[in-house]
């Protein structure tokens, strides 16, 4: 597939920071792409750059293989990290007055069906809950009926429940063959989201590619957790090995192997855990620290 968007060498600092610094990446067509970091990576300058918010300091950016244009911010809807919405005005009305700002627009019902919103279509936006305030925000951001969608941080502050529901909608959205751009510092959401992601921080992208092939680039297939007191010789182990927040995380390719060693250590399994490497491993086997959010 071709490149929808391009990101080239892009730069942009402040007095006190470089907030981006030579971030270059593309972004397939009908694919969702993740940026994700903790807060103050560079994750939401960079959407504000690709957006047209504000300019890069260098660098370019190129949309379907051309300098961006004109027409460019007709194709594109966003869901900004942060956005107000007019008082006393109900989810109808807020949806009808930013259509009347676009030539082309989406099917309103089909939006409003898509988005979930007939329930509370009526009611004053002041008086949405936080799952659906961002599904309204959502809409509004498909009312032009983009190509290309920027999604920062959508998820934000939201309930579990509300934070898969709204998994759901990305997911029908990509269905129908639009292009997302993600920022997120859920793992979990950029895993089950994104097609292919980079990881950002201080600035700088430390690794990008699809999600599955990088835990499989860098880690055995299992993670066997266990707690510190539970190891007292983990140099007598074999396997790949980390202590963690008071966990000794050992990642091996063979389970039944392990956990044998284990047990001839005299180490209890009482509380052991077995699972697969996350995103959230890979962030920190690259940065040497947990994820700050």
């Amino acid at each position: 597939m071709s490149a929808i968007l391009e990101a080239q060498n892009l730069v942009k600092s402040y007095p006190e920071v470089i907030a981006v610094d030579g971030i270059g990446f593309a972004v397939e067509a009908g694919s969702c792409y993740g940026l994700l970091g903790p807060n103050g990576a560079g994750k939401t300058t960079t959407m504000e750059m690709l957006e047209g918010v504000i300019q890069p300091d260098s660098g370019k950016i190129l949309y379907q293989g051309k300098a961006v244009g004109v027409s460019f911010k007709h194709d594109i809807g966003i869901q900004f990290q942060s956005t107000s919405l007019l008082d006393y005005q109900t989810v109808i009305e807020a949806l009808t007055m930013f259509a009347a700002m676009y030539e082309k627009t989406a099917n309103l019902q089909e939006l409003i069906e898509l988005c979930h919103l007939q329930e509370f279509i009526n009611r004053d936006t002041r008086k949405l809950s936080g799952g659906q305030r961002q599904r309204l925000l959502l809409a509004i951001a498909l009312v032009n009926d983009p190509t290309l969608i920027f999604l920062d941080e959508p998820t934000t502050g939201l309930d579990p429940q509300s934070r898969r529901n709204f998994w759901h909608l990305i997911e029908s959205i990509k269905l129908a063959g639009k292009t997302i751009i993600l920022t997120t510092h859920y793992m979990e959401e950029a895993y089950r989201l994104c097609d292919y992601i980079s990881i950002v921080d201080k600035g700088k992208i430390i690794i990008e590619g699809n999600p599955d092939a990088l835990l499989k680039q860098h880690f055995a297939p299992t993670v066997i957790r266990l707690p510190q007191a539970a190891i007292l010789n983990p140099v007598n182990l074999s396997e790949d090995i980390i202590l963690l927040d008071g966990l000794y995380e050992l990642f091996t390719d063979d389970v039944s192997a392990s956990i044998a060693r284990l047990e001839s250590q005299g180490v209890g399994l009482d509380d052991c855990q077995i699972s697969a490497p996350t995103l959230e491993d890979l962030f920190l086997k690259l940065t040497g620290h947990a994820l700050r959010t």
